[in-house]
């Protein structure tokens, strides 16, 4: 069924608060994952409602929580997200790693004691408005092997760029270090149906097509086999070591209604241009590397597809599936 933005962030923020969280958090949990819709998302939008009210109920998140300032010197902050849904406090590390940006020529902000937090390309765009580079990292529950190992121990620990361009939109690249994300396997779950060979591994170490498998006991292929599984680590280091937050293993399943607290990390950066090369030579680079790219047939530049979207789905409305909205409804009034 389709449905307009602001019926869907109706929705949402209805439902974050009937399991307990509180207005603030309720509206920028629900406004994220609208806008994750729009931009073609659905893996990151309203199917993550339930799992989040489940989290709330269960104990998992903190719906009274509020962020707060951990530690902060010069040019870089952590935040403590308090084991709340964590989009406030993504919301404010941005603005934090802005400001320090602006101040500094660099800005870092990361935050602790944190949970999933939602299209990292999302949270950047902010960062390109403001005419800064922004970098995004974030560790989460266990789901790839260190190379050569069998057992989860690496986050699927996503990252994200976005570069400003003059007059355009910006050039955002998001991506997870495995195949697919964990949300695709979890809409395949869902829908009761199996997953290609070449996406994860079953709890012994074999490939499996069992997406409740893969899930639950197994683990994911990283992209660039042990490349990837190297990235998997420094981009663990970086999200857990930096700011104390937990490892994968140390955090249950984000689709498990039963669980700890996550306790994982995230890390944002800004760049200002103006403090290195300078503005317009750094558009004009920006846009020398995009003609070129765009000059081959074919070619589509990164973040391009989810504008789109977004300008189209905005106008359209957006399609949800009867039965996930049928369930978010009845969180409505639970």
């Amino acid at each position: 069924m389709k449905k307009k933005p602001q019926d869907l962030f109706r929705l949402a923020s209805e439902a974050l608060r009937r399991a307990g969280a509180h207005e603030g958090m309720a509206r920028a949990a629900a406004q994220h994952l609208v806008r994750a819709e729009e931009q073609g998302l659905p893996t990151h939008g309203m199917s993550r409602v339930p799992f989040y009210c489940a989290m709330l109920r269960n104990g998992r998140a903190d719906g009274a929580a509020r962020p707060s300032m951990a530690a902060e010197k010069a040019g870089v902050c952590l935040i403590d997200n308090a084991d709340a849904l964590p989009y406030e406090s993504a919301a404010w590390a941005i603005e934090e790693a802005i400001q320090r940006a602006r101040r500094n020529g660099i800005g870092f902000a990361g935050i602790r004691n944190s949970a999933h937090v939602g299209v990292l390309g999302i949270h950047l765009l902010k960062v390109a408005e403001a005419g800064l580079v922004g970098v995004a990292f974030t560790n989460s529950p266990a789901a790839i092997p260190a190379w050569g190992g069998k057992k989860a121990l690496f986050g699927t620990d996503p990252v994200a760029f976005a570069f400003p361009r003059k007059g355009a939109d910006p050039v955002v690249v998001d991506l997870a270090l495995t195949t697919v994300t964990r949300g695709k396997i979890m809409v395949a779950m869902q829908k009761g149906e199996k997953i290609p060979e070449g996406w994860a591994l079953d709890r012994h170490g074999k490939p499996t097509t069992d997406p409740k498998e893969a899930i639950e006991q197994g683990s994911l292929f990283p992209i660039g086999g042990t490349k990837g599984a190297m990235l998997a680590l420094a981009f663990e280091l970086v999200c857990a070591a930096l700011t104390g937050a937990a490892i994968g293993p140390e955090a249950d399943s984000f689709f498990s209604e039963q669980g700890n607290k996550p306790r994982i990390g995230q890390a944002f950066l800004a760049i200002d241009p103006g403090a290195l090369a300078g503005m317009e030579k750094y558009f004009e680079r920006v846009e020398t590397v995009v003609r070129t790219m765009l000059a081959d047939e074919g070619v589509r530049l990164p973040g391009s597809k989810r504008f789109a979207s977004e300008t189209q789905l905005r106008q359209e409305g957006i399609e949800v599936a009867d039965d996930l909205l049928a369930k978010i409804e009845k969180l409505c009034t639970t």
